[in-house]
């Protein structure tokens, strides 16, 4: 279909176009803009007016100071974050506790962070612990294989506590925060560095089995066999001992157990209270702590070279007699 031309009459546009505005007007309760005196035409839509033209960089800016405060913001919570741990990272360095913190974190029934517990164990870094509700066997009647007398069967149990683990290399970025000095024994950086060291717990155990192997009713049965601490002279093995008996004490009393055992009613013909050692405790996986040292034990000492070890330098400490 051919296309109609499209005649336009200047005055018919212009009543329309007023036309238009007044029933805007009426409809919106707004007045349209007035035409330039000066100006002979008719107002078009080309002439309306826009906040954008006399604010054309305020809506356009707006994200970027959003953007600006936003950075400010995580600035400061990383500030702070790192202030905060770099104190409690002093906190972790036995040199940093005082009587009053001692006092305060170890009275808490609950299971502290590892790191409260500890100086920052080379562990830590690679496996997390866990605590899980255990009741203990506090029977007096019942005993575990772990109480048995010497037998085979009974020195099997033990060692697969990880009583006689042999030593970890602490590698030397973790030796400050684990409490060993930069002039301790040192491995040769030819075979790895790091520091030769024994996770503490095992060696409560350690010395927890030797006390078994000393009772009375078990000595005759090792000392025949004359094997490891028994292949030592009797002084010696006395002085060995009395050693592993005073850790003990000593590591009972630093983590002294605050919680409470109550009685039971037992003898149900004539009844008589009875204290109930079957407590519950909030207990570390020691599993996963055994098996972490298992899978990094060192050599056996007659497998290793005899440059092995750093010979100790100018300034290292070097005592007269064991510490």
């Amino acid at each position: 279909m051919p296309k109609l031309p499209l005649l336009v009459h200047t005055q018919s546009h212009t009543r329309m176009t007023s036309l238009h505005n007044t029933s805007l007007s009426k409809s919106f309760n707004f007045h349209p803009i007035p035409q330039s005196e000066s100006s002979s035409r008719p107002f078009t839509p080309s002439d309306t007016y826009s906040l954008d033209d006399e604010y054309p960089s305020k809506r356009s800016k707006q994200p970027y100071y959003l953007v600006v405060i936003a950075a400010f913001i995580l600035f400061i919570v990383i500030t702070i974050s790192f202030w905060v741990g770099r104190k409690w990272d002093s906190l972790l360095l036995t040199s940093s506790y005082s009587p009053e913190t001692i006092t305060r974190y170890c009275s808490l029934p609950f299971p502290l962070p590892n790191t409260m517990l500890t100086t920052k164990a080379p562990l830590l870094e690679e496996i997390p612990l866990h605590y899980t509700p255990t009741r203990f066997n506090g029977s007096l009647l019942k005993p575990t294989i772990y109480r048995g007398d010497a037998s085979p069967l009974v020195d099997s149990a033990w060692e697969a506590l990880g009583v006689n683990y042999r030593s970890i290399s602490v590698p030397q970025n973790l030796a400050r925060k684990s409490g060993i000095a930069s002039d301790q024994v040192k491995i040769s950086p030819a075979y790895g560095g790091g520091y030769p060291a024994n996770l503490e717990g095992l060696h409560h155990l350690h010395c927890l089995n030797l006390l078994r192997q000393s009772l009375y009713y078990n000595y005759d049965y090792y000392s025949s066999r004359g094997q490891g601490a028994f292949a030592n002279e009797p002084y010696i093995l006395k002085k060995h001992v009395s050693h592993c008996l005073d850790i003990l004490r000593q590591q009972l009393m630093c983590t002294v157990d605050i919680g409470v055992m109550g009685q039971v009613w037992i003898h149900p013909e004539a009844p008589e209270p009875y204290v109930d050692f079957n407590s519950v405790h909030m207990c570390r996986n020691f599993e996963a702590v055994r098996k972490w040292a298992e899978e990094r034990q060192l050599p056996f000492s007659e497998e290793l070279p005899d440059d092995w070890l750093e010979r100790p330098r100018k300034g290292d400490r070097v005592y007269e007699e064991m510490p």
